[in-house]
Parts: structure tokens; sequence; C-alpha cells
């Protein structure tokens, strides 16, 4: 499913990654964890495309696909289709409701808005939001704002969900709930999910638990 092998990552003369190497099972969970400043984040935006290693002589693949040499354009068009993102802080649109907020990676895919509008409401129901299709983020709770943030990772169907954090920002039960809710959508839709974070409890619930120290992954 993922096959990403010597990333290396510099900001100037600051080396973060020192040519990481990882591969990811369809279906699997994974937990990427480690100290702050370990490269974990990094990480995560170059195998999930949002930004590319500073070495040439790397490896990416996902579900089969060789990205190294894609263009920009291509690598978007990519991205939209095959992978979700979860971010700590949501990353929600404030001024559209939740289910404009989820539907929006199906426009930009082409789906007319009908089809797009019916997998939003489907997702949002599934996630037990149906009563707050209408109302913008400000109007939900945190737990409620991040539930649309992984509709909105789940709407194209991605073949894998990277996510950032998703539940730092939340309390002990609604971290709980969203930890459940990922395992739930891996056994429902066999998604791989691949999570940074500092939550012991998400870890350990992992089928693997992969340790970064000094820009590289020690176990």
């Amino acid at each position: 499913m993922i096959i990403a092998e010597n990333l290396h990552k510099k900001y100037g003369t600051l080396e973060v990654l020192k040519g990481v190497s990882l591969h990811i099972k369809q279906g699997e969970v994974v937990s990427i964890v480690g100290p702050s400043g370990a490269g974990k984040t990094t990480l995560l935006q170059l195998v999930g495309t949002l930004d590319r290693p500073t070495n040439n002589d790397y490896k990416l693949i996902i579900n089969k696909k060789d990205l190294k040499g894609l263009n920009d354009k291509e690598l978007s068009k990519f991205r939209n289709k095959e992978i979700g993102f979860i971010f700590q802080f949501h990353q929600l649109l404030p001024e559209f409701t939740a289910l404009e907020n989820v539907a929006i990676p199906a426009f930009i895919a082409g789906e007319a808005k009908e089809t797009a509008e019916r997998k939003a409401v489907e997702l949002l129901e599934l996630l037990g939001l149906s009563k707050r299709l209408h109302h913008k983020p400000a109007k939900l709770s945190g737990g409620e704002q991040q539930r649309v943030a992984v509709a909105r990772a789940l709407i194209n169907n991605p073949s894998v969900i990277m996510a950032d954090e998703p539940s730092g920002n939340l309390d002990t039960e609604n971290a709980k709930q969203l930890h459940k809710l990922f395992f739930d959508l891996r056994d429902r839709f066999n998604q791989t999910f691949v999570i940074v974070t500092h939550n012991e409890e998400l870890a350990e619930m992992s089928d693997r638990k992969l340790l970064m120290r000094d820009g590289l992954i020690i176990e």
C-alpha cells in the first residue's frame, strides 16, 4: 500500500529527516510517535505528498502508483483522490456548513453537486451528525468539528488517511470516541491509517507503533 524509502528533508542546514523508510500494508492502522522535533509531521507531509524530499534517490509508492516523477498538478489530483487528511485543528472553512465543508473535496474531484452532497449527508449521518448538517463550525463542539473533518477526509473514498495529532485538541471522552471511530472505519472500509500522535492510548491500539527520534525511525 505505502512504500517509502530513503526520505530526506532539509530546511537550510537543518536536517529534519535523515533517510526514513517505511512500508505499510493495506488496512493497517500505524501510529508514529516520538518527542517533539523528531520529524513526525515532516514525514507525514512527505508521505502525504504535501511536500517533497530534498534528495532525489528516494522512492514513494502509494496504492501501486509511483509518485516520484509526478508534477505538482498530477500530485494534487492523486492526493485529492487517494489521500484523506485529518489535522489537529480541523481546518474547516468557517463560512461553510458541515455539509458544504465535507462536500468540497468531491466538488474539486469533479463530482456533480447532487452526488457530492448525497455522499456528504451519508457520511455525516454515519458519524452521528445528521442533526448538524447545516451548522457552521462555530456552532459545533470540538468533537463534532473533528468528526466533520473525518467525513471530509472520507468523501472521495481515499485509500489512505493521514492524521496529524487528530485528538490533540479534544477532551478525553471525545478523543476516545475518535480513536474508536478510526478502527470502526478501518473495519468497515479497509482503509489504511497513518497517524502522528502523542496519545499513548491511541498508539497502543494501533496495529503498529513506529518510534521516531532525531529524524529516524528507531523501532
